[in-house]
């Protein structure tokens, strides 16, 4: 920069030191250093101009640099975060995995439970028809049978099983009885409860304290004949009283007392099945 501006002076200079020159050279002279002066202008600014693009381009060099340094610490950190997602998805799937085969031993437990009550309300059916139909049309008119529940309920009505105010089984009673035994022995997988029944009038004889003893003699005494005369195995059997505390119908009438007066012989599964499918539930994981 230093030797454009000392051109126009050295000509200056070396024109005067010529001596005196004429008025159509000075004037070249003229023209050339200000045509020189405007080039030197024009070199000034061009040269200002890429100094100041130099220092903007350095400038954004650095807000590059440092935009890449956050850009690699930023996926460093994802990668990071990655592995440890990924360690933990594998973990999970684990866990999925047990979660997914307990909920497929719990559905097959409960299938099970379905299939063993499905068969059990199916039987029930099964003995409730056979029985009905071996009973005659003056038989049903003493025995009410019901499917409550899952449980067989055979009412027995107490002027057709006893005799008049015994509990000894009536003659009557027995051929009614032995085609429940039949049935009892034909299902051999269910256990049998006799329960007895009174109204709520008070009773009192030599061998007899209460409507308590009442009806459990009078289960008791259904019990017998059914092991005695018409084999039925006697494990399977239980006897029951419940006095007048479980009526059916209202005692203030003599028809509600007739009903209430009854021997229940109640036909269930044994409940040792369903206390083994019990004993094979699944037991959940701990978590």
């Amino acid at each position: 920069m230093k030797l454009y501006k000392s051109i126009p002076i050295m000509l200056f200079t070396l024109a005067l030191a010529a001596g005196c020159v004429s008025n159509k050279k000075y004037a070249e002279l003229q023209d050339t250093y200000s045509k020189l002066r405007e080039r030197n202008q024009e070199l000034s600014n061009k040269y200002q101009d890429s100094q100041r693009e130099l220092s903007g381009s350095t400038s954004r060099v650095k807000s590059l640099e440092e935009q890449i340094a956050s850009e690699k610490a930023n996926v460093t950190a994802l990668q990071d975060a990655l592995n440890k997602c990924l360690n933990s998805s594998s973990q999970g799937n684990v866990n999925i995995s047990k979660l997914v085969d307990e909920i497929n031993s719990s559905n097959k437990y409960i299938k099970q439970l379905v299939n063993a009550k499905n068969k059990s309300d199916s039987l029930n059916m099964v003995l409730t028809n056979n029985l009905t139909r071996s009973l005659s049309r003056e038989e049903l008119g003493d025995v009410d049978v019901q499917v409550l529940k899952g449980v067989v309920y055979i009412s027995l009505a107490d002027n057709m099983l006893y005799k008049s105010g015994s509990y000894e089984v009536s003659d009557k009673a027995g051929e009614t009885l032995s085609k429940i035994a039949k049935i009892i022995k034909d299902y051999d997988t269910y256990d049998v409860l006799i329960e007895g029944n009174t109204d709520n009038v008070p009773i009192s004889q030599p061998n007899i304290r209460n409507n308590w003893d009442l009806s459990a003699l009078r289960a008791s005494s259904v019990v017998q004949v059914l092991q005695n005369k018409y084999a039925v195995d006697p494990k399977r059997l239980t006897a029951g009283g419940r006095g007048e505390f479980n009526p059916i119908a209202d005692n203030a009438t003599a028809g509600g007392k007739a009903k209430n007066r009854r021997t229940q012989i109640i036909i269930t599964p044994k409940l040792d099945q369903f206390m083994d499918l019990i004993g094979k539930a699944p037991e959940q994981s701990q978590k």
